[in-house]
């Protein structure tokens, strides 16, 4: 009896035990089902936004025709002096307090958000007017992008100089997905003010150094030319606003830098004025260190000077840096903190530089500091 009774639990045991195997085992499955479900729904999403940000990748013409808002109309003569700006504005967004991810920081928007941004453009643009420049060449400048609070800057800086203005996008995104938190919708570019009224303004492609899928989301660098009559002459002033290749492999910079220097040749060659002035993303070869060590910083390349073309010169302040590293906010420490100068101005020689000179803003509204050139046209 005891013998029946013992075998009875076992074979029910044994059911039982398969049973538990079973249920553990479609439970298992299911739990395999779900993260398998998961996943694809991941990776569908993430092909598709992808997908997305390929059909919508800014895909600008070699030359483009840009629109010209008219200003103060001033005539331009064979003998006048003249001053010319450069300045990275940063978007209004990488003043003193800020970081950069790109550069070894944490953030991606400024904190304070457009009140932050607006009070940034305000100095800008006081920076702008205290200059009284002829021309003024803005690179960073945004219209419509989550990081400055979907201002345009570029209606901001036209008006409160009443200058002529034209604009050339570099860099159009309706989504940067990176860092966290993302850039999110970006529409950027440089920007030419002038005192004088330009005949014509094209924005000129750049080479593109990324491939795909980085390249959708990525910057598409320009020349922004404007052409200003001479007055009583055939000549023209050409004036090319530039910001060069930042965190390529060096091939970008290289390439985008021969194409400047074979157009300012070019129209060197032709009996016109030339100024090309902004942010080269280079150091210039002639240039003595500034501040801390640029181990593990943001490295700029070289931009030798015994490569430019015939008859070109550059022209800088060797005294002052015109960029701060990002890799941490900027307290005014000019000993440790990382510096660089990589902005400045390529300059014909049918013209006469009676001073070039940094105008030391200590980063306060922006992670450069303007550059100033003064020049006398050759008669």
């Amino acid at each position: 009896m005891a013998s029946d009774m013992l075998q009875h639990f076992d074979f029910y045991g044994k059911i039982k035990l398969r049973f538990n195997f079973v249920q553990e085992g479609n439970i298992m499955r299911k739990v395999l089902r779900g993260i398998g479900i998961f996943l694809l729904v991941v990776v569908l999403a993430a092909a598709g936004f992808i997908g997305y940000l390929t059909v919508t990748e800014f895909r600008p013409e070699d030359e483009e025709t840009l629109a010209v808002v008219s200003g103060t109309g001033e005539t331009l003569h064979a003998g006048d002096s003249l001053r010319i700006m450069t300045f990275n504005t940063g978007y209004a967004g990488l003043d003193a307090a800020e970081d950069f991810f790109m550069d070894g920081g944490t953030m991606s928007r400024p904190e304070g958000g457009t009140e932050k941004v607006q009070s940034n453009m305000e100095a800008i643009l006081s920076a702008i007017k205290a200059e009284n420049a002829q021309i003024v060449l803005l690179q960073e400048v945004d219209q419509n992008s989550s990081r400055s609070g979907f201002q345009d800057q570029t209606v901001y800086y036209q008006s409160g100089t009443g200058m002529a203005s034209a604009f050339a996008v570099n860099y159009r995104c309706n989504y940067v997905p990176y860092p966290i938190p993302p850039i999110g919708k970006v529409k950027s570019g440089i920007m030419t003010l002038t005192a004088y009224e330009p005949t014509e303004a094209t924005r000129q492609s750049l080479p593109v150094p990324f491939s795909w899928p980085i390249r959708v989301a990525n910057l598409k660098r320009c020349l922004l030319v404007e052409r200003i009559p001479v007055e009583g002459t055939e000549k023209e002033l050409v004036v090319v606003n530039l910001h060069l290749e930042a965190y390529d492999d060096g091939e970008g910079k290289a390439a985008q830098t021969q194409q400047l220097y074979n157009f300012i040749k070019s129209e060197y060659d032709k009996g016109n004025y030339v100024i090309a002035g902004g942010d080269f993303n280079q150091t210039f070869s002639n240039v003595q260190h500034i501040g801390g060590s640029w181990e593990g910083k943001w490295t700029p390349g070289l931009l030798d000077e015994v490569d430019l073309p015939e008859g070109i010169t550059l022209v800088y302040d060797e005294a002052t840096p015109t960029c701060r590293s990002l890799d941490q906010q900027y307290t005014g420490d000019r000993e440790q903190h990382v510096f660089y100068i990589i902005d400045g101005f390529l300059v014909s020689g049918n013209m006469q530089v009676d001073d070039v000179h940094t105008v030391d803003l200590d980063f306060a509204a922006s992670d450069h500091n303007p550059v100033v050139l003064q020049v006398t046209l050759a008669e």
